[in-house]
Formats: structure tokens, C-alpha cells, sequence
């Protein structure tokens, strides 16, 4: 059942099933968490109230007072709804609430003897949460709204017609310190303690987007390195392909089987490092002018298996296993590049086989790479994603992941890495199909 439609929804007491993460989405299960105090402070409220009238015999205005229980249970009502259809809470919000909760205590001890009445400590508790849930500006603001709250009530109040007795009124209020006391710990341990932990899910969303922000001013770096390079490179391949073109053109080099021979191969080289150059710009978003190649999803699987093994001279096994359903899709360069380059690590690492399966499950892609080598280290797993993680002791390894990771993240997928129990790694990578459809 939806959270908004269900009875604890309405009451603010089931935020739904995804974690709070960004500083918005903590402040807004912060602000569940005060509809939360407040419902408890509307039971506690009114069970007082009819303690301290009926219990003890103190008469106190009880129209007046249930105002108070009665309005914040109207708010909660109101705003619980509201906040669970919104995503994010901000603290100006949080402060107004916290301001409406201030109001009703100071309206409550206004009728009820006002400063002297014990449970005018209630407004420490409040300036805690106010201290955990703000910054600093609107926290030191609600500590000044709090203190004339109270100042105002030393001044002006309505006496409570306690017994005559000094021993009988001693008495009460030791009791009332004592349950405000109780009140307070519990309450400051319960709803202090969660919304700490909102704080540090919010704090840790931030570190993970500063890396991600370091990861991207790398990736940056790297692809202007390498458009840089591939610039720099064309002319010299471009004239390389002009001279050999004239040498395979020259009779005194064609008379010779073996020169036409070499010469062939070199054109070849150079042919493929002009595609190499040319896939290196179009990664970098240069070198658009041919439009985008439309394929299906297994041709496009089983081009870069073809490419993998003409390169490789088939140095591994690959299984392919396509999915039941073949949509037509855009040809990534990137994407192909990334494929090739989990072929490439896992061959590396001493895998003599590899099972492609591609699924589709309603418009979700997923490609699983299971490969017989080694598996991953633990440590090459704890930090997936980040760049010069590697076991082979070169400089410059490691990239093949990080750039993986990047351009899944990109294309609005998810990678997952893991040991296969039966030994080996396996790669899972998702992304929505809607990020490869043809415009």
C-alpha cells in the first residue's frame, strides 16, 4: 500500500522504503521524525492534562489548553502527507516546524503557571533538535525565540491553584521534575540518535559526491589527453598512408614479393591505428560528421566478440549468449571500447573462457561477463570504480574498470563486481535500454 494512502502514512510514521541520502532527503525524514515527537507530544499532552485535573484535583482551563494538543494534531495531520510526497525538506521548513512545536508548549505553560512549572525544560530538549537538525544560523535564531518564549512566560502566566500545603506543592513539583526528566531522556535518546544517523547518511552522500566529482575531473583530464594525442597523431598516420600508398605504386619496389608483402602489412598497421585514433574522438564527443551506426543488440555483442578474437587471434573462449529479444539499438563507441577492455582483463588475468549473457527484463539491459581466471582481489572489489586499482604492476593499469564504471554512470547503469563461487570473476553491468535506442 502507498505510504500517503496508508494509516501510518497519513500519521508521518512510514517515510517509504528508500534511504535518505542527499542533505534534502535527510531533512525531509528529519521532518517525519518530528511528526513523529509531535504525535507523542500530543499523547503526553493530554494524558497530563487529565492526570494533573482529574488525578490530582489541580483545576486547570481545559478548553484552553487542549487547543494546543488539538491544533498540533491537525498540523501533523496536514503536513504528514505533504512531506511524504515531496522529496526533499529544506531548514527553513524544519525551523517553522520546530517553531509551531514552541508555540504550543508556550501556549500550554502560559495556562499552567508558566516559567515555574517544570516542564518549561521541554524547550532544552527542543533547542537540541534544533542544534542537530539546523545550521548554525537558524539554530542560534530559534535559541533567541525559545529564551524570550520564556522570559515572556516568567512575567506573564496564569497561576496554577496549587494546595496550600508547602510541603504538598514541594511535592508535585519534585514529581513533575522527575517526569520531565524521564521525558526528556528518552525522547533525546530516540529521536537524537536517528537523526544523527540522517546527518551522517547526508554527510556521506556528500564525500561520494565529491569523488565522483574527483573521478569526472579525471576522466576530463584523461579525455583531453587523449584527444590531444589523437589530433596529434593523424598527421603523421595520414602521411604515412600517402607514402605507402606511392611505394605500392613503385616498380622497383612491386618486382619484389616480400617488399609488397611488408608494405601490405604496414598499410594494414596503419589503417587500424587511423580506426583506433578515429574511435578515440569519437569517445570524446569529436568526429560526428558519419551519422550514429544502428544495429540490434546481439549483432552489436557479437561484433565486438568478433573484433576481440581477430585482435587476440582468439587467445580466449568466449561464449555469447544473446537474449531472447533483439531490439535495435546505437552502436557506443565507448560502450564497444569498455566491453572490449573487460575481454582484455580477464584474458590478461589467465581466464582461458568467457560467458557473455545478455537479458532483458521490460526495458532493463543486462550484460553479465563470467570468466574461469582468477577472480578479483579483495581489495580490487572494495574499490571499484576508482582509477589505478590493479594487481599487474604497470604503470597506467587499473583504468579499465574506472572508465567502465564512468561510462555506465554516464548511460545511467550500474556496475557490480564479484567472485563466482565456483571460482573466477564476474562482471554485471545494467543500464536502461532507452539510454542505446535510436533518437
Amino acid at each position: 500500500m502507498n505510504a500517503m494512502r496508508s494509516p501510518r502514512g497519513l500519521l508521518g510514521l512510514d517515510d517509504g522504503a528508500e534511504a535518505p541520502v542527499s542533505p534534502g532527503a535527510a531533512g525531509r525524514r528529519n521532518m517525519l521524525l518530528l511528526i513523529q515527537l509531535r504525535w507523542l507530544a500530543v499523547v503526553g499532552q493530554v494524558v497530563t492534562i487529565a492526570v494533573v485535573h482529574w488525578g490530582l484535583k489541580i483545576p486547570l482551563p481545559l478548553g484552553m489548553l487542549l487547543l494546543a494538543p488539538a491544533g498540533l494534531a491537525l498540523m501533523n495531520l496536514a503536513s504528514a502527507p505533504v512531506t511524504l510526497r515531496r522529496q526533499s525538506v529544506t531548514d527553513p521548513e524544519l525551523l517553522l516546524a520546530l517553531f509551531v512545536d514552541v508555540a504550543a508548549l508556550s501556549w500550554l505553560l502560559f495556562f499552567s503557571g508558566g516559567a515555574g512549572n517544570p516542564f518549561a525544560a521541554l524547550y532544552l530538549m527542543q533547542i537540541v533538535l534544533a542544534a542537530v537538525l539546523l545550521r548554525p544560523p537558524y539554530a542560534w535564531g530559534f535559541v533567541l525565540v525559545t529564551s524570550a518564549c520564556l522570559a515572556f512566560l516568567a512575567v506573564w502566566h496564569q497561576p496554577l491553584l496549587l494546595p496550600p500545603s508547602a510541603d504538598a506543592r514541594l511535592s508535585l513539583i519534585q514529581a513533575g521534575a522527575l517526569v520531565n526528566f524521564i521525558l526528556i531522556a528518552v525522547l533525546l535518546v530516540a529521536f537524537v540518535t536517528r537523526t544523527t544517523q540522517n546527518v551522517r547518511a547526508r554527510d556521506a552522500y556528500l564525500a561520494d559526491a565529491r569523488q565522483q566529482a574527483a573521478e569526472q575531473d579525471h576522466i576530463v583530464r584523461m579525455g583531453l589527453l587523449a584527444s590531444g594525442a589523437a589530433h596529434e597523431l593523424g598527421t603523421p598516420l595520414a602521411s604515412l598512408s600517402v607514402i605507402l600508398s606511392d611505394w605500392k605504386r613503385m616498380p622497383e619496389l612491386t618486382a619484389s614479393a616480400d617488399l609488397t608483402s611488408d608494405i601490405a602489412e604496414m598499410q594494414a598497421e596503419v589503417e587500424r591505428c587511423k580506426t583506433i585514433v578515429t574511435g578515440i574522438l569519437m569517445s570524446a564527443g569529436e568526429a560526428r560528421g558519419e551519422a550514429p551506426t544502428i544495429t540490434t543488440l546481439g549483432a552489436f555483442l557479437s561484433e565486438i566478440v568478433a573484433d576481440w578474437r581477430e585482435k587476440s587471434n582468439d587467445a580466449m573462449a568466449i561464449i555469447l549468449r544473446g537474449p531472447a529479444r533483439d531490439p535495435r539499438i546505437i552502436a557506443d563507441p565507448a560502450l564497444k571500447q569498455v566491453f572490449s577492455a573487460l575481454l582484455d582483463n580477464a584474458h590478461e588475468a589467465g581466464a582461458e573462457r568467457m560467458i557473455i549473457a545478455a537479458a532483458l527484463d521490460d526495458d532493463l539491459l543486462s550484460v553479465e561477463f563470467n570468466d574461469d581466471g582468477p577472480g578479483f582481489a579483495p581489495d580490487i572489489l572494495d574499490r571499484v570504480g576508482q582509477p589505478y586499482q590493479s594487481t599487474k604492476g604497470r604503470a597506467g593499469a587499473g583504468l579499465g574498470l574506472f572508465l567502465l564504471v564512468n561510462v555506465m554512470r554516464k548511460l545511467g547503469g550500474g556496475v557490480v563486481a564479484a567472485n563466482r563461487r565456483d571460482g573466477g570473476g564476474s562482471v554485471r553491468l545494467t543500464l536502461p535500454l532507452e539510454a542505446l535506442a535510436p533518437k
